[in-house]
């Protein structure tokens, strides 16, 4: 059971009596690669969050936050090492708001986060060896595992009378990861997978992918494959060979860019990815509308939301210091207290500073579980008239 006592009040009154700092927060994500389409929304997300809370000189002592990015590339490991290296180095961050994609995250999460002692909450790396993964309490995450996913799938298949698919993913952490969970949960409802098979990111040709994939056949092509890269590769050969006409999209494949290459060739496929439809979620989209950017894009709620945990653990603690404040993102996520919606950040800090415990409730109902992942909470969306909408969430 969480107590945020009176003993913390007085930590952060203290801290804020040493003084007012400038906090800096590392903002990883794949801002070029196959995820650059989304991340725009994710990075302005997670600042939103940061700007509410500087402008409202609430946050030990009046401390302001600055947003420091770095480009993951979402996929070379070794780049997204270098940029967190020097975010952690050079600019002397304070916590990382990411990374993005599974493979560079665990890569941050292991070279420089736990050696350095660095907290990671990320937005979008769904991969469920994170949920294992060694991180000493500083690694947590607002996007579900794709276990959870896995059985998303699965839902969404049965009700859709779909008895066979085949899969096509990515070839790395997130999509071995990904099409595991689907094959698992598909196979242990009686469905029928024809194929599970692999695609290299950055080809200019998915012909004999998709030939081996429609050799297989089945009634849909589950796409496990991200959104700027192979994965709609995959799906224009498909679509030009006649391969398959229906798509499940994952996660890693719904954003605008989806609808502006294929429009109407998509219309009766579907898929999924992390929302819902809570009070807090109509509050964001209505911020992010005002701030310039779509508050539904994928992974720009789950990116403001683990902005906003990292500060108010921070106020928590009474400290900036990762070693302080670790311990109080769970404490600060999860029931019980005052229940804490986007755009009342100032007010948390407010409740916090007394006493008073808060239930950080945000833009996508936070609840973190097990080793401080999201429980998870799906959007579930179909192409009709040469774009998708949202149906149903889960």
């Amino acid at each position: 059971m969480k107590k945020l006592l009176a003993a913390t009040a007085a930590a952060a009154l203290l801290a804020g009596a040493a003084g007012a700092e400038d906090i800096k927060i590392g903002v990883i994500l794949g801002f070029t690669g196959p995820l650059e389409s989304i991340t725009p929304a994710m990075g302005t997300g997670a600042e939103l969050a940061m700007k509410e809370v500087t402008d409202s000189g609430k946050l030990l002592g009046g401390s302001t936050v600055t947003s420091v990015r770095g480009d993951s590339t979402c996929v070379d490991a070794a780049a997204a090492t270098a940029a967190a290296e020097r975010l952690v180095t050079t600019d002397k961050i304070n916590a990382i708001m990411g990374a993005d994609c599974s493979g560079v995250t665990g890569a941050i999460l292991a070279n420089i986060a736990v050696p350095n002692g660095i907290v990671m909450i990320s937005p979008s790396a769904t991969s469920p060896a994170l949920s294992t993964a060694e991180d000493n309490g500083l690694f947590f995450r607002t996007a579900p595992s794709d276990a959870r996913q896995g059985e998303i799938v699965r839902d969404i298949l049965k009700e859709k009378g779909v008895s066979a698919i085949a899969i096509t993913y990515t070839n790395n952490d997130y999509g071995k990861g990904l099409a595991e969970a689907i094959q698992r949960n598909w196979e242990e409802s009686g469905g029928t997978v024809t194929i599970s098979a692999a695609h290299e990111d950055g080809k200019a040709d998915y012909s004999a992918e998709v030939g081996a994939l429609a050799s297989a056949g089945g009634d849909v092509l589950v796409v496990a494959g991200y959104i700027d890269q192979g994965g709609s590769g995959i799906v224009r050969n498909a679509l030009d060979t006649g391969a398959f006409s229906t798509f499940y999209f994952v996660d890693g494949m719904v954003g605008e860019k989806l609808n502006e290459n294929f429009g109407a060739e998509l219309n009766g496929s579907y898929g999924a990815y992390p929302g819902t439809d809570s009070p807090g979620a109509t509050k964001f989209q209505e911020m992010a509308a005002a701030a310039g950017f779509d508050g539904t894009s994928a992974f720009a709620p789950e990116s403001y939301d683990a902005a906003a945990l990292i500060m108010l653990a921070m106020q928590a603690a009474g400290s900036s210091k990762s070693a302080d404040f670790a311990g109080k993102v769970m404490d600060v996520a999860n029931a019980p207290g005052e229940q804490i919606f986007p755009g009342e950040l100032a007010k948390a800090l407010d409740l916090i500073a007394a006493g008073t415990d808060i239930d950080y409730v945000g833009a996508t109902a936070v609840e973190l579980i097990g080793p401080g992942e999201s429980a998870g909470n799906y959007r579930e969306i179909e192409f009709k008239d040469g774009k998708y909408e949202t149906v149903k969430f889960r």
